[in-house]
Order: structure tokens, then C-alpha cells, then sequence
């Protein structure tokens, strides 16, 4: 074979190659999806919770570092109480006087009430007395009226009368004074008895208080940053710890408007890391933004809209994190796809290495 002959042919073959290997790159290019598939890059996020004080007060102890994990209800620091324990005793004094006033008023109640009876008895003896006195003199003036009896005895009949009339008068007074002596003993009862339960709150609160003073991790996650330190002086609400919640990690990433209002809440999701390429993390749509992130200044034409990009987020459920707690990191770059058509297989290289 002549030698240009033996160039075109090489020639042919190499052009041969390179549109099987263009065609063949096509194919199985890490950015190839089928339709009903799409995908955007994005970072894997926690929910952050602070633990802040609920009032202000020193701190004692922290009891957690950056990167430790804790789990729900765990005491992760502590502020200084002494205050409040202070405000705990003389409470439990102010309990214990009221206690004592409650005794005390209804012994006054019960002395009253005591009054009261011997006033009414001391009514019926001057009733008696007074309804005597008034027998004797009307039988002194049927006697004086005869001339039986001389006038200086009917006077004095008559003032025994007017003076048991008198007595009986001044015994309803004290009978009635006595009854408002017991209102006014009662009232001290309740009265004594609102202090117990004023005290009884009071030291409910600071009970409370004393409660808060122990921060606590309302979620299992791990320690992110360390905001202040033991010995500082917070106001209320003031941060002190910040945890990230890994029970409630996902990807957020943006698809285009033709793509985005096709996927359903609750759709099958992938999430591959750059640092883990080889393992397939499951997810879940769990949002599907309602507004635009990215919008032009005017929209005008279908084709302006298409360039809307929609916010999404590819949950994991927390099963999974809880079995890979230990490797679960935010902050990773990696890429979500979404299956927003369900009769659409997924690719195989979304197959392999999936994590269960």
C-alpha cells in the first residue's frame, strides 16, 4: 500500500474514533440526565438553634465543646444561681408567715364567733329582764291607780323598765358588732390565705428560674461554635452555645421554572458529595419555593420566564442520619437531583453506592 493511501486510512480511523468517543462521552458525561430527571449543585445545611438565657446572669460552667455531640434534654450549661436560691428561702420565709397568719386569723374567726354567742346570750337575759320590769310596772300602775301604791314606786318601776329596755338595746349593739368582728376575722383568713398562694408562685417561678439556670439541648446535634464563656455576664437571651440540629439536614439547590413546577412535594431525590462521590445519598423533596430566587427586572416574553430559578430542599430523612451521626458534616458541596417523573428509571451512575 503507497503511503498516502496508508494516511488516509489512518486518518479515517482517528476520525472514526473521535466521533465514537464524542458520541460515547455524550452518552455517560457526569451531566447527562434523562428527561424527568434534573439536578443543581448546593451544600448540605442543619437547622442552627442558639441556647440562649432566658434572664441575665453570670456563667457558671459549659459543659459541651465545639464538636461534641448531645442529645435531647442533655444540660450543656449551667449559670449561677446563687441569687436565686437566695430568693428561694426568704420565699419559703413568706410561705411560713402566711401559713401562720392563716392560723392565726381563724383563731380570731373562732373568738368572734364566741363573741358573738354570748352577745345573743346576753340579748335573751336582758329581754327577760326587760319583759319582767315591764309586768311589775304595769301591775304598780293598776296599784297606784287604786292608791295601792304611792308614785315614788311606779317612777322607780318605770326607770327598771326604760333602763331593761336600754340593756336590751345596748345587747343587740355588741351582738352586732360582734357579728362584724367576724366578717373582719374572715377577711383576714382569705387574706392570709392569698399570701400562701402568692407565696406558693413565687416560689414556683423561681423554681423555674432555677430550671432554665441549667440549659439544656432541645434537639440531639452536635456543638458548633462556643459564643461565650464561663464567667461572662449575659443579658436575657444572650447566646451562649450554638447547635446544629442533625436531625434536620438537607441540600438547597435551584432549578429553572420549566423544570421546578414539575417537581411534587415529597419527590424521589439523590445527593452525591464531592468529598463521597462513590455513595448515593436517598432524599426527599421537602420545599418547593413559591417565589423566584432570581428574577429579571421585567418579564415580558416565555422565554424571560424560563430564566426564573425556584429554590429547592432535598431532606434526609432523620433514620438515616441517625445511623451515619458520626459522618453527617455541613457545609459539603455537592450535587441534588430530583426524579420529578416517576416513570423515568435513574440513571445507573444514581444507582450504585446508594446509601440504606
Amino acid at each position: 500500500m503507497t503511503r498516502p493511501k496508508r494516511g488516509w486510512l489512518f486518518a479515517g480511523i482517528v476520525a472514526c474514533l473521535a466521533i465514537g468517543g464524542y458520541f460515547l462521552w455524550q452518552v455517560l458525561k457526569p451531566g447527562s440526565l434523562p428527561d424527568g430527571i434534573a439536578g443543581g449543585n448546593g451544600r448540605i445545611e442543619a437547622v442552627e438553634i442558639d441556647i440562649a438565657t432566658r434572664s441575665a446572669g453570670r456563667i457558671r460552667e459549659i459543659l459541651a465543646n465545639e464538636g461534641d455531640f448531645v442529645t435531647a434534654g442533655q444540660i450543656i450549661a449551667v449559670m449561677d444561681t446563687d441569687q436565686l436560691n437566695a430568693q428561694r428561702r426568704e420565699a419559703e420565709a413568706q410561705l411560713q408567715r402566711a401559713i401562720i397568719a392563716v392560723e392565726t386569723a381563724k383563731s380570731q374567726v373562732t373568738q368572734r364567733e364566741a363573741e358573738e354567742q354570748a352577745a345573743k346570750a346576753v340579748i335573751a337575759q336582758r329581754e327577760a329582764e326587760f319583759d319582767a320590769a315591764q309586768k311589775k310596772l304595769q301591775r304598780t300602775e293598776q296599784l297606784a291607780d287604786r292608791g295601792n301604791a304611792s308614785e315614788q314606786t311606779r317612777d322607780d318601776d318605770r326607770a327598771r323598765a326604760e333602763g331593761a329596755r336600754a340593756a336590751v338595746g345596748a345587747a343587740k349593739a355588741q351582738s352586732a358588732a360582734s357579728a362584724a368582728a367576724i366578717s373582719a376575722a374572715r377577711s383576714q383568713v382569705v387574706a392570709a390565705e392569698a399570701s400562701i398562694v402568692a407565696a406558693q408562685a413565687t416560689i414556683e417561678r423561681i423554681d423555674a428560674d432555677l430550671a432554665d439556670a441549667a440549659l439544656k439541648a432541645p434537639r440531639a446535634g452536635r456543638v458548633q461554635y462556643r459564643v461565650a464563656q464561663p464567667g461572662e455576664v449575659l443579658s436575657a437571651g444572650g447566646r451562649v452555645l450554638n447547635l446544629v440540629d442533625l436531625g434536620d439536614v438537607y441540600m438547597t439547590f435551584f432549578l429553572p421554572t420549566e423544570q421546578a413546577g414539575r417537581v411534587p412535594l415529597g419527590a424521589e431525590a439523590r445527593i452525591v458529595l464531592d468529598a463521597v462521590p462513590r455513595y448515593i445519598i436517598p432524599a426527599t423533596i421537602s420545599l418547593v419555593a413559591d417565589v423566584a430566587q432570581f428574577t429579571p427586572k421585567t418579564v415580558e416574553t416565555a422565554q424571560e420566564r424560563q430564566k426564573l430559578m425556584f429554590r429547592l430542599k432535598a431532606r434526609i430523612s432523620p433514620e438515616l442520619l441517625q445511623r451515619y451521626i458520626q459522618q453527617v458534616k455541613t457545609g459539603l458541596p455537592g450535587m441534588a437531583y430530583v426524579r420529578y417523573d416517576d416513570k423515568v428509571e435513574w440513571p445507573a451512575r444514581l444507582q450504585a453506592g446508594l446509601v440504606k
